[in-house]
């Protein structure tokens, strides 16, 4: 059974031969597993761990020349600055946020007058096909989502705008300007959405959205503020994805299940990444309550054993997520966010063992 015929079994909630793994990392993380193995490149490392699922790089950006240097500009006018995590084989980078550019305006019109809202026409996506392709021949999964500043979103793209704070106190006191900006942000994103799409012509498979509704312990807004705000704009961006009969799958970290049954009435087929060890979000209860009407992706913790624990530690912690939700199909095992660059290289392949050693069916349930 190849990763294609694999994954569709986990998505169709059937049991194949094994259970489908993917990999999310940095690309310190990568560097680290290329040296270790010695191997050429990144997908030669993911053919090494057989890894199911390939992301594409998806469209080229041609549009007007962005700032870059020490501090860098995106698509919607963000400043980022390099920021630096940890020492020696330790260390991580990434780009901090400096600069919201709508921060200081409080008006429709102020917004309107903005001289940065990208166009989708911004984009060559004539290369997307045959990224496609690629992957296809060598019987994986073709995966779409973006970089992580540039992903199909609302809520996360307002923060980078107009500053965390800001997006929360909008929703409360000035809904006409979150509803004005949101309402620009989702029309490109909904463009180019459904650009990608037509240029891939049905040659991508899953089709990952991105933007956080949850903290570490509870909806980072109301549900009912939710479903005002966003539940519309998310349920269109399900609806143009399923229109080309591509899985729909989407990124929330935290704790969201207030809005779980809301996100798959509008659609969504895989939910990512179900954050272990928050309270509320135990695995138990997802698999119970949610898992004959979604596919779960993710589960695998990043903030305790893989960074801090031994290789045993990770092997019993994904022994215990296949237990619970790889049965009946439904479950594509990941890490709850990139590996980073200070997990040991020795707990990098015990996961992999691991996904291996427990994921074959029948998944022992003792």
């Amino acid at each position: 059974m190849n990763s294609r015929e694999r994954v569709m079994a986990a998505i169709n909630h059937r049991e194949a031969d094994r259970v489908p793994y993917d990999f999310w990392g940095t690309s310190e993380a990568v560097e680290k597993l290329k040296r270790h193995l010695k191997l050429p490149d990144k997908e030669a490392v993911l053919d090494r761990l057989d890894v199911d699922l390939r992301y594409i790089d998806g469209p080229e950006y041609v549009g007007p020349n962005l700032k870059s240097g020490d501090i860098d500009e995106d698509i919607w006018g963000v400043k980022r600055q390099k920021a630096v995590t940890g020492e020696g084989d330790k260390r991580g980078t990434y780009r901090m946020v400096v600069e919201s550019p709508l921060a200081n305006i409080s008006t429709i019109d102020e917004a309107e007058a903005y001289d940065h809202w990208p166009s989708p026409d911004w984009y060559d996506y004539s290369v997307i096909e045959e990224q496609c392709e690629k992957v296809r021949e060598k019987g994986r999964i073709v995966v779409f989502v973006g970089d992580r500043t540039n992903r199909v979103a609302q809520f996360k793209p307002y923060m980078y705008i107009r500053g965390m704070e800001n997006a929360y106190v909008d929703m409360a006191v000035n809904p006409e300007l979150f509803e004005y900006i949101t309402g620009r942000i989702s029309s490109f994103y909904l463009e180019y959405l459904k650009r990608i799409l037509a240029a891939a012509k049905g040659k991508i498979d899953i089709f990952q959205t991105g933007d956080d509704f949850g903290g570490q312990t509870n909806l980072l807004c109301s549900r009912e503020m939710w479903r005002q705000f966003l539940m519309p704009g998310f349920q269109k961006f399900m609806e143009v994805i399923r229109a080309h009969k591509v899985t729909t799958m989407h990124h929330t970290c935290g704790f969201v299940v207030p809005i779980i049954d809301d996100m798959i009435e509008c659609g969504l087929h895989i939910l990512n990444p179900i954050q272990p060890f928050l309270p509320g979000m135990e695995a138990e209860m997802l698999k119970q309550r949610f898992g004959k009407r979604i596919v779960f992706h993710g589960g695998i913790s990043i903030q305790k054993n893989l960074p801090f624990g031994s290789p045993e530690a990770v092997r019993q912690e994904v022994q215990s997520a296949m237990r619970i939700l790889a049965p009946g199909g439904g479950y594509i095992p990941c890490t709850a966010h990139n590996v980073q660059a200070d997990v040991p290289i020795e707990n990098i392949l015990a996961l992999y063992d691991a996904y291996r050693e427990f994921g074959r069916y029948p998944v022992n349930r003792s």
